[in-house]
Formats: C-alpha cells, sequence, structure tokens
C-alpha cells in the first residue's frame, strides 16, 4: 500500500451564477449539479490518477492492489453510496470508508463566470470519523498519510500519530483553516496552505510570491516542510535543505473549485514515487492549472500523461 488518505467524503450541489450575491441578496442560477467531492475523497482520487492507481501484481500471481486506501465515513443513503462506487471506480480501497446512520457530506457550491467559487460544507458523517475509529492496522505499509481539516481534530491528530508510528510522510492540508496545536504540527512532515488559510494561521497576508517564500520560511521553523499556494501565480515551498517559487502553467480557467486538492494530490504521487519537494511542487502547480480548465471537482481532476506534459513546458 501506498498512500493512506484520512477525510472527508462530500456530495458537491453546484450552480453557477452571473455573481456572487451580497448578503441579504437573492441571484438566479443555473440549473444544480451533483458532483463526488469531499476534500479528502479529491486528493485521494488525484493521488490515484497520478499514480496509476494499483501496485504491478506479484510474480506469486496475487492480484494488483490498490496504491490509495481511504478511511471515512458517509451515510446510509443515495449519495453516501454514490461517493463509495465513485472512488471504486477509481480503484481506490474503500474498506475504511463506512456508512453509518448520518447524513451524508454536502458541499453547496456556487461558481461565478470568473470560476471563482464560495463553498458552504455540511459535514454529515464526516464529524462522526471519531480517533477511536482509526487502527494501526489501517497505516500498515502506508509511504505517504494525507489529512485535511474537514473531519474532526482530535481524528486528524490520531491519524498523523500513526502515520508517523507506521514510518509514513504526514501531509496536512489545513483547510478549512483553523487553529493547530503544536502536538499535531510536531507529526506533520509537510504542511500545504493557500493564501487565505495563510491569512488564518499566522494573521499575514502574503501579497506576493516573495512574501509568501518569506511566511514560508518563517513557519518552517514550525513544520519540517510547508508550501503556499498561490492560486494563478503558483506556489513556493520551504523546506529543511531548500525553499523557492514555482509558477503556475497558463490556462483559461473555468471553476477552480478542485484546484487545491490537485495540487495536493500530485505533491503527494510525486513525494510516494521519491521525488523532491521542489519537484513536487511543480507537479502541483500543473494539476492545479489543469482541474481549473474543467467544472466540477473529481470530475475535473487530471491524469498523469496531462500532468507530466505540463511539467515539460514548465520544465
Amino acid at each position: 500500500m501506498g498512500v493512506v488518505v484520512v477525510g472527508s467524503l462530500n456530495m458537491d450541489l453546484l450552480v453557477r451564477v452571473r455573481r456572487h450575491p451580497h448578503p441579504g441578496e437573492t441571484v438566479l442560477g443555473s440549473d444544480y449539479e451533483t458532483h463526488c467531492g469531499g476534500k479528502g475523497a479529491n486528493q485521494a482520487v488525484a493521488a490515484a490518477r497520478m499514480l496509476g492507481k494499483t501496485a504491478p501484481a506479484k510474480a506469486s500471481g496475487a492480484p494488483a492492489q490498490p496504491l490509495v486506501r481511504m478511511i471515512g465515513r458517509v451515510g446510509q443513503d443515495e449519495f453516501g453510496q454514490r461517493l463509495r462506487n465513485g472512488l471504486k471506480r477509481e480503484q481506490i480501497n474503500v474498506h475504511a470508508v463506512l456508512p453509518i446512520p448520518a447524513p451524508t457530506g454536502v458541499a453547496f457550491i456556487a461558481v461565478d463566470e470568473e470560476g471563482e467559487n464560495t463553498i458552504i460544507v455540511s459535514p454529515g458523517a464526516n464529524h462522526r470519523l471519531r480517533p477511536e475509529h482509526l487502527t494501526p492496522a489501517e497505516f500498515e505499509g502506508a509511504r505517504v498519510v494525507v489529512l485535511q481539516l474537514e473531519i474532526p481534530l482530535d481524528t486528524v491528530r490520531r491519524a498523523a500519530e500513526l502515520g508517523r508510528s507506521a514510518g509514513a510522510r504526514v501531509v496536512l492540508n489545513a483547510a478549512p483553516v483553523q487553529k493547530l496545536p503544536e502536538k499535531l504540527l510536531d507529526q506533520v512532515d509537510v504542511l500545504v496552505i493557500n493564501e487565505s488559510e495563510a491569512l488564518g494561521l499566522t494573521g499575514v497576508a502574503p501579497a506576493s510570491p516573495e512574501a509568501a517564500l518569506e511566511l514560508a520560511q518563517q513557519l518552517s521553523q514550525k513544520v519540517a516542510s510547508v508550501v503556499i499556494t498561490l492560486g494563478e501565480q503558483g506556489a513556493v515551498w520551504a523546506g529543511p535543505e531548500t525553499s523557492g517559487y514555482r509558477p503556475a502553467l497558463r490556462v483559461k480557467s473555468v471553476d477552480n473549485t478542485g484546484a487545491g486538492d490537485a495540487f495536493v494530490g500530485a505533491l503527494v504521487a510525486a513525494l510516494y514515487e521519491g521525488r523532491d519537494l521542489a519537484e513536487a511542487v511543480r507537479w502541483g502547480v500543473v494539476a492545479g492549472a489543469l482541474a481549473t480548465t474543467r467544472m466540477g471537482a473529481q470530475s475535473a481532476l487530471p491524469c498523469r500523461a496531462e500532468v507530466l506534459e505540463g511539467v515539460a513546458q514548465l520544465s
């Protein structure tokens, strides 16, 4: 097994609007669409598409095993079934994605004509995933453990501890932003945040790539490595040995809903393959840019060939 993702699974209800409403205002939108989503599930799919999904079959004749395992909770409802089936189609191990008597998580997403979105998440079953539900066996053999903050913080911390104990590299995408305890940061190898999350964590909004790089270097005194994504400007990273800035791939964006998750999935895939953080960030900025060229979250996530072609353009 290669990558373990512990996180959320949501059904995204998406509507397109000419512009976002002001408080108290009503605007008309398009017919709504349903898309499989949730930051955890999105990042699992993004990583699976980058990794080719399954490990090679063993010489003994044993069948190939999925490279990505998802741990989470869904409801015993139609949305929950659709989310599990969607991950199965991506050849992701869903044995630890359990249906429970609670509503499946839902995200309400509005996307304007510029591709900018607003999102409201109703966590539902995601917030029923508790620390005691996680076992060491689910992390055995993991090379990378991927976490976000759409599940309870205590569960995130327990997953990070189990990942570290299994010898895995722990990647935390601190979204949606909230205060992070030192005991959690101590277990994190790579912290990934965007500009608004940087503001929420530090009180500083990086106004330029140079400012973001300086902030990442400051944060790397608390976490081994830090990546700050900057949307259409690309991303910066800072680690124990290197730091730098990577411009984004230039594309025509229509919806940035899954861009951050595409970035994380590609970055994780690169780390799994033993590539350094600079190269992982390059994979991430390309995947993130490509995801904005299509509508939806999981439906927009690029495949490996697309990303590697874009990486060659940035070389």
